[in-house]
């Protein structure tokens, strides 16, 4: 562990002395926030903190962009095409250590982190009439495990493994974001979505709203197998309609993410606005009342930024 932390520090001081822009924050600047599908949680956090941004950062000029959420972002960020956004805990340490198989075929050494934030858990939503109420009775049925190479497939792929099972132990494999995936089920063309969020996403929501669901179990024993980021957690009573009960399952640390070429005051400022105007994050939507200025700095799996940094040590949390 000593070694991996060396590791950051010293990509950290290397981003130093090569020379970061520190251009004020008042010059003219451009923020591009990278979300996810419309249907999920990333995307309205997102347009709220596009809004914190150009509200109260001078100067700066803010766009959200919809995408396919977490390797997208990161291959953006690292391309410059971004300058913050959002993804999975383990899809930022994929990028960090050059996973190919998660669809990085280099280390994206630019990636810098602001924030540790909220929670997503994975939810696994079945229609009743599919018959669907545990894990291993996804055997045989259809299944969407997100689009390809999402954050969320990334997890279904490994929940899988860690059951000793396969999508080739699925009648049919969907590759779907969000809002599509509940369209088939509504449609009785699918059985089951799979779907990596913050609690109370809003195309689940709208399921258990239209036809009646079960909430499918993950067990904790797939948490203890996986390892960090992965935990378990507990999707709480009533967060569905129709849900009377918890449903155990699994979840994964959001990270906000930057890249190195962003300015240090810039990085400050992003970080900064972000606690101070949680309250805006709230009402965007609910998920976001788990994000804690204590936790910002913790869990993150690359360096922060020197601007995110500089804020946390102001704070006195580092």
């Amino acid at each position: 562990m000593l070694g991996v932390k060396s590791k950051f520090l010293a990509a950290g001081a290397l981003a130093l002395g090569l020379g970061l822009n520190t251009a004020p924050a008042g010059a003219q600047e451009f923020i591009n926030v990278l979300t996810g599908g419309t249907s999920g949680v990333y995307y309205p956090l997102g347009v709220a903190l596009s809004k914190i941004y150009g509200d109260n950062i001078e100067g700066v000029r803010t766009q959200v962009q919809s995408t396919k959420a977490s390797v997208e972002n990161l291959n953006l960020l690292q391309q410059g095409r971004g300058e913050i956004a959002f993804a999975l805990g383990d899809s930022v340490k994929s990028a960090w250590e050059g996973d190919e198989e998660a669809g990085f075929p280099q280390q994206l050494e630019k990636l810098r982190g602001i924030a540790a934030i909220y929670p997503n858990y994975v939810q696994i939503v079945a229609s009743q009439e599919s018959g669907i109420e545990t894990f291993e009775q996804l055997e045989g049925k259809s299944l969407s495990v997100g689009a390809p190479k999402s954050g969320t497939e990334l997890n279904a792929r490994r929940i899988f493994e860690a059951m000793g099972m396969s999508y080739e132990d699925l009648s049919q494999t969907e590759y779907l974001p969000f809002g599509e995936s509940v369209e088939l089920i509504k449609n009785r063309q699918l059985d089951a979505t799979l779907q990596s969020a913050g609690l109370g996403v809003a195309s689940i929501k709208d399921l258990a709203l239209s036809v009646p669901v079960n909430v499918v179990a993950v067990p904790e024993s797939v948490a203890e197998t996986l390892g960090a980021p992965f935990i378990a957690e507990t999707i709480p009573a009533g967060t569905y309609e129709g849900q009377e009960e918890d449903v155990p399952t699994l979840a994964i640390t959001n990270i906000l993410v930057t890249h190195s070429d962003v300015s240090e005051e810039v990085a400050y400022e992003m970080t900064k606005q972000l606690f101070e105007n949680l309250d805006e994050m709230v009402a965007a939507h609910s998920a976001a009342r788990a994000i804690s200025l204590e936790k910002g700095p913790e869990g993150v799996p690359v360096p922060l930024h020197p601007g995110a940094e500089r804020y946390y040590k102001e704070q006195g949390l580092l």
